[in-house]
């Protein structure tokens, strides 16, 4: 039986859910008092906080041109919607992988309802900003038109892409407003234990750790990663002659108390038993104490008498337990220091910390592995290193989380969580974004036949499936408690199959009186049932992981269940123009199911009594 909980009295209506709706409902059951009207009354809410409100004139702030736009762009709902492409997936049917191809910020949006909370690790490598790469241009006004000029679904010279030359005047604050709206929405889509990751190098990591700490606040940080991306003196500037050959990852955590990385395995090899101690495999460790401890005490050597005097990291009883125990060193020397005997099984932990300087990940490596996949072929230009990514996965994520990349590219991270699944038999999951931004038009991915940036990450992802399926044949079956996931859903986004008001109308009284008249039916000519169905299950807050099925045994009208199996929900829809008594009638309503059918499905009587019989909605 479906799960009520998330469901609601609301019709079926073809905008997503907002997020500032959500935040000010939050508000205002922390603080009930500073509403008035349904409004927020600032002066209430600054009596409420007290003292904890800044109200001095000058004081620490963040901002740039264009951010109040941003903001405003936050708020703007997407009229998109994301259309299955069963042609250019694997195995659409039983995946729970998804690669969408589409314009990250609108794609954002939409996913906000469905996967609100739900992504342990975001990874994304966005424009660096460098002059010479893209940048997102964002149109204010109407983000899907931008979006459709682009990929060819409109007439139009407009394009989505431009370059951003140091000499613009808005060159850093243009980066900062598309990394802004899209670093918001992707805060909202991460689990209470999740992490985000971040790409860039020092042309914007600066302004990188101002616009995230404005995001997710300044407690949220985790670290900033670095990582060698090549030891070759090759490309030095002949007046410096020195060479940058690093760039970061920076981290932040939705709850950043919350986060726990994996850590890395112990080395046995950095344990010995020289004494043959029964207990094991030992090494010593230093005693003195760290930090601003101030722990001064003598420790006596028993069988001696020597006396070593310092600042202990144990307190004086906790050392006179370890020595009972044998695991005091003292050393040969009178200017030696004791140490302890430290067990490979006795720590707290069974790995010990990684650090934030993450070596030498080859670049070269990496284009030369994305050319092997692609028969020798150079389709794209420094791609991301794999052993970069699967690092951070296998950090960040266990055997079921979801993880997504929003500037996928040629979707290096999907290889990692399919190759981590691979290794240790987990159930990772990815959500691939990409924009079809085109390829150059004497590239060699062009030569190839790949038209776009997403259609080298599609077909990254079909070439390692392919490997993995023919690496596996021939060998024996590996012990997994669910079958491997071979396969991911294509999704593209497109318009809406709402109908759009348009305010062209609004100009003369007879198009006005046009337009209401379109609406006796608010969907677009030429809708489909399937686009329908995933459009209403998203809006519905399903995944796109969610199976849909024809409701077998029902005469007179197509009846469908869409079930979100990670949520535990489910709902009937019917998309007919009319709908048969007997069909209500087979599928036996209860006030806990929700149904979903078209308005012009009903007459009075029968939606009078479908809304008292189980949880309507109408479209």
């Amino acid at each position: 039986m479906a799960s009520s909980q998330n469901q609601t009295d609301d019709p079926s209506i073809p905008t997503p859910p907002d997020w500032q709706q959500r935040r000010v409902a939050q508000l205002q059951v922390l603080f009930p008092e500073a509403f008035s009207e349904g409004k927020v009354d600032l002066e209430k809410l600054q009596a409420a906080l007290g003292e904890d409100v800044e109200t001095r004139p000058e004081r620490y702030s963040f901002g740039w041109a264009g951010k109040r736009d941003a903001m405003l762009l936050l708020q703007t709902p997407s009229r998109a919607m994301l259309v299955p492409n069963h042609t250019e997936s694997v195995k659409f049917e039983d995946t729970d992988n998804i690669f969408i191809e589409g314009d990250n910020l609108e794609v954002l949006k939409l996913l906000y309802k469905s996967y609100f909370g739900r992504v342990k690790m975001i990874y994304i490598d966005p424009p660096y900003n460098t002059g010479n790469d893209f940048i997102y241009r964002d149109n204010y006004t109407d983000p899907l038109d931008t979006y459709l000029k682009l990929t060819g679904q409109k007439d139009g010279n407009g394009n989505l892409l431009t370059s951003n030359p140091e000499t613009s005047g808005r060159y850093h604050s243009a980066w900062l407003s598309m990394m802004y709206s899209r670093l918001f929405l992707a805060q909202q889509l991460l689990s209470e234990d999740g992490v985000i990751f971040v790409s860039i190098d020092d042309h914007e990591v600066h302004n990188l750790r101002m616009v995230m700490s404005e995001v997710f606040g300044e407690e949220s940080f985790i670290a900033t990663f670095t990582w060698e991306t090549k030891r070759a003196a090759r490309g030095v500037p002949p007046t410096t002659l020195l060479m940058s050959n690093h760039e970061y990852v920076v981290c932040y955590g939705r709850a950043a108390v919350n986060v726990r990385f994996r850590g890395l395995d112990r080395d046995e090899a950095d344990f010995a038993n020289p004494d043959n101690d029964p207990r094991g495999l030992w090494r010593s460790e230093s005693m003195k104490a760290t930090g601003a401890q101030d722990n001064y005490f003598s420790i006596v050597e028993p069988a001696m008498g020597r006396t070593f005097h310092g600042n202990w990291a144990f307190s004086a009883t906790r050392v006179q337990d370890m020595i009972a125990k044998g695991l005091v060193i003292f050393p040969k020397k009178e200017d030696g220091v004791p140490r302890q005997k430290k067990f490979i099984d006795s720590y707290r932990n069974d790995t010990k910390a990684g650090v934030t300087a993450l070596g030498w990940h080859s670049t070269e490596t990496s284009t030369k592995q994305l050319m092997d996949l692609f028969d020798g072929q150079k389709v794209f230009d420094f791609p991301k290193p794999l052993s970069l990514i699967k690092y951070l996965c296998h950090q960040s994520l266990n055997g079921d989380d979801l993880v997504l990349d929003f500037f996928a590219g040629a979707c290096t991270t999907a290889q990692a969580v399919l190759a981590l699944n691979r290794e240790d038999g987990g159930n990772r999951r990815f959500i691939m974004v990409q924009l079809p931004a085109p390829t150059p038009e004497r590239s060699e991915a062009r030569k190839a036949g790949y038209a776009t940036i997403a259609d080298i990450g599609k077909e990254r992802i079909r070439r390692v499936i392919a490997k993995m399926k023919n690496e596996k044949q021939g060998k024996l079956p590996t012990e997994r408690e669910t079958l491997e996931d071979l396969g991911f859903r294509v999704f593209k986004l497109a318009t809406s199959s709402y109908r759009s008001w348009s305010e062209a109308a609004k100009s003369t009284p007879q198009a006005y009186g046009d337009q209401i008249a379109l609406y006796s039916d608010p969907l677009v000519e030429g809708w489909t049932p399937e686009n329908m169905l995933y459009e209403v299950a998203i809006r519905e807050g399903y995944g796109l992981n969610c199976r849909i099925e024809q409701v077998k045994g029902i005469e007179g009208n197509t009846v469908y269940r869409v079930a979100d199996l990670d949520k535990g929900q489910w709902f009937h829809i019917c998309l007919d123009d009319a709908l048969q008594p007997a069909t209500l009638k087979a599928l036996d309503l209860t006030t806990d199911h929700l149904f979903i059918c078209r308005d012009k499905a009903l007459d009075d009587e029968t939606a009078a009594n479908l809304a008292l019989q189980c949880r309507l909605k109408t479209i």
